[in-house]
């Protein structure tokens, strides 16, 4: 569990049984990526908890990308189409960060993260709960969807989750190990927010000098050098990849090993709810990890694909 990626814990819901068709037509745009050999992770101990040691040479193969993360209203077309029935649903709870409800107080709080409250029917139609929706925010990043959501629509759309080394790539935007998607200048509280985190003190005030309490449009901010938009900021993103430490201390061990047995798998990209003070996840090389059974208002997720002659190459 951390600071902003709280795990829904042991809920108990029959599995869907859903048979997921492909999309007969998915129009999102994909970019097309020729891989090749980078630096993945970093030497910077800034969060070793968390894995991102040490910086290390990976390679990919080609491969496409989603532009920007899946938007409510592709979701949408995804449940019109399948009938699917996400996990929050199934479960009937799901995790609101406590600013964007409008009685805080009559929702439970979980222990320890008492900014994270337990609201009954919130899903991804209504992600703060009954009287939310997302008819005013087709465009923004759908949220509340587990790791078997994602899955789920990914193979609708024809498509995959990417691996966690895909994803960090795909995020540098053809630069050389830049801390963030446009380089290395830090995002600031005054006059340089080229990312959706927050801005203030965490977590009882947000200035929103980025213009946003909560998500932002999948396609805001400017994109990185390879046209994908909001690879760090906004929402947290699932992986393919299943969440371990590359250590070979105790402690690290005993976290694989919880790890292996939740399923934990790796989330990149930080969020809206990340500072420096606090969660300092909004860096390429940041990661931590969740269950894949958990929905949050601050996760999301793009699609990868085989790599197409029909997609915009980078």
């Amino acid at each position: 569990m951390t600071c902003c990626a709280p795990s829904a814990g042991p809920r108990d819901a029959a599995a869907s049984e859903v048979e997921i068709k492909p999309a007969t037509l998915d129009v999102s745009e994909r970019v097309g990526l020729s891989g090749g050999k980078f630096t993945m992770g970093t030497d910077d101990r800034i969060l070793p908890q968390d894995g991102e040691y040490p910086a290390r040479s990976a390679r990919v193969k080609p491969f496409a990308i989603d532009a920007c993360a899946v938007t409510n209203a592709r979701f949408a077309r995804f449940i019109e189409d399948t009938g699917y029935i996400t996990e929050a649903q199934r479960f009937g709870w799901s995790y609101v960060f406590y600013n964007l409800l409008k009685s805080p107080s009559a929702h439970e709080p979980l222990p320890g993260l008492e900014w994270w409250r337990k609201v009954d029917g919130a899903t991804w139609d209504a992600p703060e709960g009954p009287g939310s929706d997302v008819s005013d925010r087709p465009d923004h990043p759908v949220v509340q969807v587990s790791w078997n959501d994602a899955v789920a629509f990914a193979d609708w759309a024809g498509g995959r989750l990417p691996t966690e080394a895909e994803w960090e790539f795909a995020a540098q935007g053809g630069l050389a190990a830049p801390k963030f998607p446009w380089g290395d200048r830090e995002p600031d509280d005054a006059d340089h927010q080229p990312c959706n985190i927050w801005q203030g003190a965490f977590p009882r005030q947000n200035s929103m000098a980025d213009g946003y309490l909560a998500t932002a449009p999948a396609r805001s901010f400017a994109p990185n050098g390879y046209g994908l938009f909001n690879m760090v900021g906004n929402t947290w993103e699932w992986s393919a990849d299943r969440f371990r430490v590359r250590s070979l201390s105790k402690a690290a061990k005993a976290l694989n090993a919880t790890a292996h047995q939740s399923g934990a798998r790796v989330i990149k990209g930080g969020s809206y709810l990340c500072h420096i003070s606090y969660c300092y996840r909004y860096r390429i090389a940041a990661r931590t990890s969740n269950t894949p059974d958990t929905t949050l208002s601050h996760t999301g997720f793009r699609v990868a694909y085989a790599p197409d002659r029909a997609t915009r190459a980078a």
